[in-house]
């Protein structure tokens, strides 16, 4: 992989800087602040990680570009709220939905990409590292993480209150924590499905290097 003076994989450096323009983007007049601070979270848990493992546990280019297209998806939920997204109301009002899916599109992402981050740690990190046992260990892992996510809007619901509706997105839907874990888990199946040639090819000409 191309690394810079400093040692950090282009991807990553390229990555960031398209991050960092949505983002400045997004802040500009978001909806709502508390739910922008709540949304890009996740952003600013997962690139500094990335930064400080780049050097000697480089990621494949594929694991970081997957999570800046992840990070760009937080960042328009974030900038207008998820129930509020323009697109969402473009394909409601074209379909004649009942609520502004965006937030959906949002978890199976929520499934998909790290499906990738934690497929390439188990098999680069760990014994499990081919077979069935590697789809249903990845699989599982990111059900855990939808879950846990899951959690933290609980807990935001309960010391913010009303304030912390938007960020919640449920839209008066019952049901959207077990949406939001199934879809997660789909999302991360179709990952698995789809992705893992394309990742075992990117996974061996990194370590080639």
């Amino acid at each position: 992989m191309t690394k810079t003076g400093n040692d950090w994989p282009h991807p990553l450096l390229w990555s960031t800087l398209v991050v960092a323009v949505a983002l400045t983007w997004s802040r500009v007049a978001p909806f709502d602040p508390l739910t922008w601070y709540l949304e890009i979270f996740p952003i600013a848990i997962a690139f500094p990680l990335m930064y400080a493992t780049a050097r000697r546990h480089p990621l494949t280019p594929l694991v970081y570009w997957l999570i800046a297209f992840h990070s760009l998806i937080l960042v328009v939920g974030a900038h207008y709220t998820y129930a509020r997204v323009p697109l969402g109301f473009w394909v409601q009002d074209l379909f004649d939905l009942s609520r502004n899916h965006y937030d959906r599109v949002g978890h199976i992402a929520q499934g998909f990409i790290p499906a990738i981050a934690v497929r390439e740690i188990f098999k680069r990190w760990s014994p499990v590292k081919s077979g069935p046992w590697l789809a249903f260990m990845t699989v599982a892992t990111c059900l855990a993480i939808s879950a846990c996510y899951e959690f933290v809007e609980w807990w935001v619901a309960v010391a913010a209150g009303v304030a912390a509706e938007d960020f919640l997105a449920t839209q008066g839907d019952i049901w959207d924590t077990q949406w939001d874990m199934f879809l997660a888990t789909c999302g991360a199946i179709v990952a698995i499905a789809t992705l893992s040639r394309v990742h075992d090819r990117a996974i061996a000409k990194l370590v080639a290097q």
